[in-house]
């Protein structure tokens, strides 16, 4: 019991909720850290609990501490190309998630994600398995639909990883260029989401940063063990390992 003083902002939950909310918070952690494609999992834990678009004012701030840390730890290896060919349609999807999201309701807010998850493995099934043996179309025009779809999802529930993920698969880059730079691109919007969902959506506030001091550690341990983790893979191992846990994820979100 004394255990459960450690989660005191959060009494009113039950204990299976705790653990859950426990869970989501490793997940952070660890998929920051490089264990990409898990990120359905705390989205959809956290929804079930907080609710679709409160949950996502609480995740943001523990994402946005994860990103440093992983920007700090894979610094080095930044494609600073693919980084501003990202940015422009990211910041576009951004807007479109703030305003949608703020009229949508939560039946209909849980009917978009499962509908963009479910196109997310449309993608994944053409890129490797229908053309195994190519890359995905390297074009400005699907950088840019990429980058939208991105920035819309990660507006409305912290889920542009899944599209993150099919983007940098697909151009092959290494295992340190994709974690470097898909540090930075969510650094990035992360931050730039921080006040919009703040001032607008108005699910950041003192009460939800409460919650988040006490999920922090655990962000934190989860990273310290990705960080263990990733290490170990070796780099033809990385790319199916993404994709397995990206396509998991996605049916996780789908079928819950």
């Amino acid at each position: 019991m004394c255990w459960l003083l450690f989660f005191y902002p959060m009494e009113h939950l039950s204990l299976l909720s705790i653990i859950s909310i426990g869970f989501a918070s490793f997940i952070i952690g660890i998929s920051k850290a490089g264990i990409r494609g898990l990120d359905a999992f705390q989205v959809v834990l956290m929804a079930v609990i907080f609710g679709s678009k409160a949950s996502t004012g609480i995740v943001l701030p523990l994402l946005c501490v994860a990103d440093v840390l992983a920007v700090l730890y894979y610094k080095k290896s930044v494609d600073w190309k693919i980084f501003f060919a990202l940015m422009p349609s990211m910041i576009i999807g951004v807007f479109a998630g703030l305003f949608l999201g703020h009229y949508i309701d939560e039946p209909m807010f849980k009917k978009i994600m499962a509908l963009i998850v479910l196109l997310t493995l449309a993608l994944l099934f053409r890129s490797e398995f229908l053309k195994k043996d190519s890359p995905v179309p390297n074009t400005k025009a699907y950088t840019y639909a990429m980058g939208l779809m991105a920035g819309f999802t990660t507006m409305i529930g912290n889920l542009a990883g899944a599209f993150a993920n099919i983007y940098f698969l697909g151009l092959r880059v290494s295992k340190a260029a994709f974690l470097g730079t898909v540090s930075w691109v969510f650094l990035f919007i992360n931050l730039f989401k921080l006040p919009l969902q703040a001032f607008y959506w108005d699910n950041i506030g003192l009460s939800s940063l409460k919650i988040d001091l006490y999920l922090l550690p655990i962000v934190l341990i989860g990273f310290f063990v990705g960080i263990k983790l990733v290490g170990k893979i070796r780099e033809d191992l990385f790319r199916k390992i993404v994709l397995i846990m990206t396509v998991l994820g996605s049916l996780f979100l789908v079928f819950t």
